[in-house]
């Protein structure tokens, strides 16, 4: 949604640079595989952590003539979403959700959710983002859940790394006053770049010292810790707007951080 997130920079007085950190590569070949499961029952709950996920799985069912056998299959569950979006397009196809984690929207808020669902000994469906969540795979299968994991997309670098590597040479220069992460693998994709050429430590060091370093959420906010930058600014709601308006004010309040 990089024209969305330039419009709304732009919006609040900023000049907008733009540079793709990660693509999604579909994981189809066992989607079919899936819908077996769901026609055949197999599942007690199943839960969505993107909306992503939910559309590769319509997407693909469709193709393959069997999206009503796929949505009578989960209409027939238990359903879980971690955040708004999956819920959005869940709802797309009439599908019931019936456990929606709340802000912001984590690991944590979802298991939340689930406390009350007896899935003991029940087959559970994990459908992940771009890549596998330990955390809430673990604490499935501690809570007595048969648990099989769906991966429908992976996280990759982009095809073309030239924008991403002009902005870690723009950012050691210092000619980025701000910079809005969207997701962890953003933050982790930019600094394992800087690092296949040798400069991670200056792009840490710059990132700290000099440019203003926002997070869409907790989650963002945490990888970007393990990297070593300390993010300055995340809004209270994790959403594109809710970021660039926190971005906006931050910079307003204290001028660009450091000189």
């Amino acid at each position: 949604m990089s024209g969305e997130l330039s419009d709304l920079v732009r919006r609040f007085g900023g000049v907008p640079y733009s540079a793709q950190a990660v693509r999604e590569a579909p994981r189809l070949e066992r989607v079919p595989v899936l819908i077996d499961a769901l026609s055949e029952g197999r599942f007690s709950l199943v839960v969505f952590l993107t909306g992503a996920g939910v559309m590769a799985l319509m997407r693909e069912a469709e193709r393959l003539g069997r999206l009503e056998e796929a949505l009578t299959g989960l209409r027939a569950t238990t359903i879980a979403c971690r955040g708004p979006k999956p819920s959005a397009a869940l709802s797309r196809y009439n599908v019931p959700v019936d456990i929606k984690a709340i802000e912001p929207y984590t690991t944590v808020e979802l298991l939340d959710g689930l406390s009350g669902i007896d899935f003991s000994g029940k087959g559970v469906a994990l459908v992940h983002y771009g890549e596998a969540n330990h955390v809430l795979a673990d604490a499935l299968t501690a809570r007595g859940g048969r648990l099989e994991e769906w991966f429908l997309y992976e996280w990759l670098l982009p095809d073309d790394l030239t924008p991403l590597a002009a902005l870690v040479d723009q950012l050691i220069e210092r000619r980025v006053d701000a910079i809005a992460f969207t997701s962890q693998i953003q933050c982790r994709n930019l600094v394992h770049l800087a690092m296949d050429v040798a400069k991670a430590d200056r792009l840490v060091r710059v990132l700290n010292d000099h440019t203003i370093v926002a997070a869409i959420g907790p989650v963002c906010a945490a990888a970007l810790r393990e990297l070593g930058i300390v993010p300055d600014v995340l809004p209270a709601h994790p959403k594109m707007g809710a970021l660039i308006a926190a971005l906006a004010d931050y910079v307003e309040r204290s001028d660009v951080k450091r000189h």
